[in-house]
């Protein structure tokens, strides 16, 4: 089975959590954290930086990590290392997603989760 590794970004802020709207591929219109795949000589950090530059065009401080969690899809397996972290500099600008927002602890369970993600949602209502 594929194996694809990625990092994904958790933002607090006021008691809520920023996810997004996949706005292509398999799971368009599925609701994640932002981040993407690690690329070949990546550090995590590294990746999660760059995913973040590239999809919501601002700059992070990576806090601390939350969980790393694996998850078979039927086509491949995932490896998400999840952290939180904060907007360090720019606005929050959506370029591949096609909507984001920020969910309250009672919001998170009203959107469409990717599989591997609905699996985190109970830990987070505990950090909020």
């Amino acid at each position: 089975m594929k194996k694809i590794e990625v990092v994904a970004a958790i933002f607090r802020k006021d008691n809520s959590i920023f996810a997004t709207e996949k706005g292509y591929g398999e799971f368009k219109g599925y609701w994640e954290f932002p981040g993407g795949k690690v690329e070949l000589g990546e550090s995590l950090e590294e990746a999660l930086r760059r995913e973040i530059r590239e999809e919501l065009q601002v700059e992070i401080q990576i806090e601390e990590k939350f969980t790393k969690l694996d998850y078979d899809y039927p086509h491949f397996h995932l490896t998400m290392h999840c952290y939180f972290c904060s907007v360090l500099s720019g606005e929050i600008k959506l370029v591949e997603a096609t909507d984001g927002r920020w969910l309250t602890k009672e919001e998170l369970n009203t959107v469409n989760w990717l599989p591997a993600d609905i699996s985190l949602i109970e830990e987070l209502k505990k950090c909020l």
